[in-house]
């Protein structure tokens, strides 16, 4: 589908929005944009990646964390850096633990891996130098 511009967002469910709201808003950095009620709840909080990117966090969820990594539906969510060092050193500084250390990964691009308090899987992607994306986009854009 060639009208594609980027993803809109990504809705994560969660048990406890006030410590997830922790998570998103005071130790990665997004800004809580607004709140949608259904009868008389909170059923959406929009958090801002860009001015039309979002995390939508639905409260209430069941079940004790994310299903496992080999399960059906979704992985994880990336979130790509400048720099990953820098990413990771403010995290850490504000309790956020690793749950993988930064490595070199085959597609030649820098990742570490964090987890939000539902143990929803966050990758933090510094693209390299020779990064299979750049490398693809560099080929799309020469036949073009």
């Amino acid at each position: 589908m060639r009208n594609v511009k980027s993803i809109g967002h990504v809705a994560v469910s969660v048990k406890d929005i006030e410590r997830s709201l922790d998570f998103y808003v005071n130790k990665l950095g997004f800004d809580e944009m607004f709140r949608l009620e259904r009868d008389n709840r909170l059923w959406i909080v929009y958090l801002r990646i860009t001015d039309t990117q979002y995390i939508e966090l639905f409260p209430d969820a069941v079940g004790d964390s994310a299903p496992p990594f080999a399960n059906v539906g979704f992985n994880h969510l990336c979130l790509e850096v400048d720099d990953i060092d820098g990413a990771i050193a403010e995290l850490t500084s504000k309790g956020v633990v690793l749950t993988a250390e930064k490595k070199l990964g085959v597609d030649h691009n820098y990742q570490a891996w964090i987890a939000d308090p539902e143990g929803n899987r966050i990758e933090l992607m510094q693209l390299g130098e020779k990064a299979l994306q750049l490398q693809a986009i560099a080929r799309i854009k020469a036949g073009s």
